[in-house]
């Protein structure tokens, strides 16, 4: 015990001695040294008549360090530091859009069986990295590449380019900020966009849930990621012809990444097939309901609070007073759709249905995306409370064409994207749009500011753009996949449930579920 002391002594009495040490250490380097070197410094000219001192002095001059005694660094300039915040806000705004992935895996799994639950899981999981890789070898290239009005042409492999793309400028068509953000470095213009590529694949996971193969999935999402989104993405964001020539505008992506998604999962629905006992042969719709609506209830949190990046993020920069109206919007148009959605299950079905509730809030952020920026909050509360009851009417219309969807995706992110599209031609706002937009502010307004019908039909032709070129081109890889390496699970296999037949695992092992067969 007596050793431990003297050691615990010993330490305390070195601890002791090193800080004095460091303590006068400090004290010298704090002391201006009275040297023959300091005289430059004594003669040094007042701050307000500095920029004259090279022309009056003749003795040379060294460049300051930080090493140098008395040197002041300079600090960042006022052009530096709105690099950093925009650079800042884009990339934690990017970052929001990932963790959505997180709530798409959620609602998508809660609102299915729990026999399909890590089938799930698992494409939520592995379509983000396939979009990264797909995006990055080849998809910003033809989305942001210089090249015609249809697609990028150069630096099209590995963002090759310096910077690539014409979103250096004014040129820029993409998210319409009337602001300077040319300093944004390429990589995190690239990872913005990334996170809303894979938004729109994992879009179609939950259509086409609890009867796909797995590695078609995969290979399906790449395709999306490289000839689907990025060719559409350039016609919207990249400066090709919808921007330019019909000045179709989608701030956020309610076609640029939601109704892409939804065209390619509809698609992939018709040539799937419904799953077994869906409906009956006399055309009776059958309830499949999830196994989990508490995770779905937290995945649709989750989307709501990602949502915050996705909508303001798309200022791809610090505009205060933008960013701040956009979070708003986006918010208001979620709450009023949720209360639409409510109200309208409840009279038409007799019952305030739960995953409807959830629908409905995603209808109405899905709506709000392209128009966010350029619409009155007033405007986002007419625009929520539609939204909300078209997805109930959506819902229960593809289940009468028997289109059978799990989770809802084609009623949330095809309609509402769709018709949130549509609002940029009715609800835009004037002063907003000269504050937001780089066409020039007595261009376009929405139809209800006076505007006339011209920027509702551009938004009607890149609608039916987008819904020709997705349905054109998925449609052909969905049945070259189906005949080649087959889409759909045996029967056997969708009866016992793709967690044992696709990935040999359980998401509930040792637990016993009466509707672990359903």
């Amino acid at each position: 015990m007596r050793h431990l002391v003297d050691r615990v002594r010993a330490c305390c009495l070195l601890t002791v001695a090193i800080a004095l040490v460091f303590s006068s250490r400090q004290g010298w380097a704090q002391e201006t040294p009275k040297s023959d070197t300091s005289e430059p410094a004594a003669t040094a000219p007042a701050p307000e008549t500095a920029t004259q001192a090279p022309a009056e002095s003749s003795a040379p001059t060294e460049t300051p360090t930080s090493e140098s005694p008395g040197a002041i660094a300079a600090g960042p300039s006022a052009a530096d530091l709105k690099v950093m915040a925009d650079t800042l806000w884009v990339m934690v705004t990017a970052m929001l859009v990932f963790f959505m992935n997180l709530g798409f895996a959620c609602v998508e799994s809660g609102m299915c069986r729990a026999k399909n639950c890590v089938n799930i899981l698992s494409k939520n999981f592995i379509v983000f990295a396939v979009t990264s890789i797909g995006f990055l070898v080849l998809g910003w290239g033809i989305m942001f590449g210089n090249g015609n009005e249809y697609f990028g042409t150069s630096g099209l492999w590995m963002v090759s380019g310096a910077d690539n793309s014409p979103a250096t400028g004014s040129a820029y068509q993409g998210d319409y900020a009337a602001i300077n953000w040319t300093g944004v470095p390429l990589w995190c213009k690239f990872f913005f966009q990334l996170v809303f590529a894979g938004t729109a694949a994992t879009i179609v996971s939950g259509a086409v849930a609890e009867r796909i193969k797995y590695h078609s999935f995969i290979v399906f999402s790449f395709i999306m990621a490289i000839a689907i989104y990025p060719v559409v993405g350039h016609w919207i964001w990249g400066g090709g012809w919808l921007a330019v020539k019909w000045n179709f505008f989608d701030f956020a992506g309610s076609t640029q990444v939601h109704s892409i998604g939804g065209w390619a999962a509809l698609i992939g629905i018709i040539i799937l097939g419904p799953r077994i006992g869906k409906y009956g042969p006399d055309g009776k719709v059958n309830a499949i309901p999830g196994h989990n609506m508490t995770a779905a209830t937290i995945g649709c949190f989750v989307l709501w609070f990602g949502w915050f990046g996705f909508n303001p993020g798309s200022t791809m920069a610090a505009d205060v007073n933008a960013l701040a109206e956009i979070a708003v919007t986006t918010n208001t148009a979620a709450a009023a759709a949720t209360l639409s959605a409510t109200v309208a299950c409840w009279l038409l079905l007799g019952k305030p249905d739960l995953g409807m509730t959830l629908n409905g809030c995603l209808a109405g952020l899905v709506a709000i995306t392209a128009p966010c920026a350029f619409v009155t909050v007033g405007g986002s509360i007419i625009i929520g409370l539609i939204a909300g009851v078209l997805v109930v009417l959506a819902v229960i219309g593809f289940d009468k064409l028997k289109i059978d969807d799990p989770v809802g995706a084609t009623s949330v992110h095809l309609v509402n994207g769709v018709f949130g599209t549509l609002c940029v031609g009715l609800f835009a706002e004037p002063s907003r749009v000269a504050a937001r937009c780089l066409a020039p502010a007595n261009t376009w307004s929405g139809l209800f500011y006076g505007g006339g019908v011209n920027q509702l039909i551009g938004q009607a032709v890149g609608v039916l753009a987008t819904a020709i070129y997705v349905l054109l081109v998925a449609g052909i890889a969905w049945l070259i996949l189906k005949y080649t390496m087959g889409i759909r699970v045996s029967e056997e296999e969708e009866i016992e449930g793709l967690d044992i037949g696709e990935h040999g695992n359980e998401a509930y092992h040792g637990f016993v579920m009466s509707s672990i067969k359903d």
